[in-house]
């Protein structure tokens, strides 16, 4: 990679991450993001700010999980890497505390078939994955099975993890899922919901299958 398409790559994350506090995902040091590039990622940097970065604060971690860079990198860099060692069509990687997200991740709530947007993201739910220490390996392992077959997941007493395609996607995506999260939470402020049969959620997984891809030909 050049130095001026690393360059540019630098700077897209670095615009993500104000594009989440922007959004409401995140606060302060809260939350990170990271993209896939040739022989590893960049991700943002631990404990600093989005308004306190500039793009040469963005730190490479290779494939085998070694960081390079003049500060330190996210101290969840390890679930980033395992995600793209697992999930070869991963681009881009997006954590955030996020208000509705973490709230229902604070009662470790699987978000059930309420509405037929959970398709959006990988199945017939959203799991929650299970608690451990922040940074850890046993947090990684956690994530990698909420995220099997999904492209969302909560962290329990934590927060929400989206990846997508690339950075815009995975910005998107998050703001869907924090969307829906909220959508859930006050639909339960009325009452339990009535829930999508399997069957309907079959079909409209089959659906987003090609949802908002080019078509062929």
């Amino acid at each position: 990679m050049s130095l001026s398409v690393e360059l540019a790559v630098r700077e897209r994350l670095l615009a993500t991450a104000h594009a989440m506090s922007a959004a409401g995902l995140n606060t302060g040091t809260a939350g990170n993001v990271s993209v896939r590039i040739d022989g590893g990622m960049l991700i943002t940097p631990s404990g600093m700010p989005p308004a306190a970065c500039t793009p040469e604060d963005m730190v490479i971690v290779t494939a085998d999980g070694s960081a390079s860079g003049r500060v330190a990198p996210s101290s969840e860099w390890r679930f980033h890497h395992d995600l793209y060692t697992r999930r070869p069509e991963v681009g881009a990687i997006l954590h955030a505390h996020a208000p509705f997200a973490t709230s229902l991740a604070c009662q470790r709530i699987e978000i059930p078939p309420f509405h037929y947007m959970i398709a959006r993201f990988g199945g017939n739910t959203v799991r929650c994955a299970r608690y451990a220490t922040f940074g850890t390996q046993e947090l990684s392992d956690n994530i990698l099975a909420a995220m099997d077959g999904r492209s969302a997941c909560l962290m329990a007493n934590h927060g929400m993890l989206v990846s997508g395609r690339d950075l815009d996607n995975a910005l998107d995506l998050a703001i869907e899922f924090e969307t829906l999260c909220e959508q859930y939470w006050r639909t339960r402020q009325i009452g339990e919901p009535v829930l999508l049969s399997d069957a309907e959620m079959a079909e409209v997984v089959e659906r987003f299958r090609w949802y908002g891809k080019p078509r062929a030909g």
